[in-house]
């Protein structure tokens, strides 16, 4: 079992790899802002976890991920067809946030916030698609542990408060609202879960 309550930060480029063994750069985490979570806390793949929490500060690290191991296969039932109206706002579509190719905030009926992709907007449907972005890919981390040490209560604290939805976006970037700060925020923070 993966050590628990440890604060773990590492810089690292994430490359995906697709069926055919095409590489492509999808996120750079570098030493000045560098991706930060604390363990046994399901802030992070598990698989990931694994291969990241006994590492030492400065320890190097290449390992890959199964599309299994990472956010699963593309599954062509997640793309889904809702109601224009759904997105409007007395009548009309916000398009500085509702446009094909956004990524926007939902929620189900049990209170569960997951991100869809907008396919396509219709004049009476908008198709999107949930999967996750990485889903039916590899993952390949390269990239160096910067920082790792015990957590303390005030990080543990403010971890649990954002995965329950308390404090924070849950993202561990330090900002309270991604959601309302919008697309300046994902082009600044660098945290990778904002998008």
């Amino acid at each position: 079992m993966a050590e628990m309550n440890r604060y773990i930060a590492v810089a690292y480029q994430l490359y995906t790899k697709d069926k055919e063994g095409k590489r492509e750069l999808v996120e750079n985490a570098t030493k000045e802002q560098p991706f930060q979570f604390v363990s046994g806390l399901g802030m992070t793949l598990d698989d990931f976890e694994k291969q990241i929490v006994d590492l030492q500060k400065g320890g190097g690290f290449d390992f890959e991920l199964t599309p299994e191991q990472a956010y699963g296969e593309y599954e062509e039932e997640r793309v889904i067809k809702v109601p224009r109206q759904t997105f409007e706002i007395d009548g009309r579509l916000d398009k500085q946030y509702i446009y094909e190719g956004a990524v926007v905030p939902l929620q189900n009926a049990d209170g569960q916030r997951f991100n869809g992709l907008i396919q396509k907007i219709g004049d009476t449907e908008v198709t999107l698609d949930l999967n996750h972005p990485l889903a039916g890919k590899a993952l390949i981390f390269i990239g160096e542990v910067i920082d790792t040490r015990e957590a303390t209560k005030e990080e543990i604290t403010a971890t649990l408060k954002m995965l329950t939805g308390e404090g924070g976006c849950g993202c561990g970037c330090g900002c309270d609202d991604c959601e309302s700060c919008g697309p300046e925020h994902d082009e600044n923070c660098g945290c990778g879960h904002c998008h």
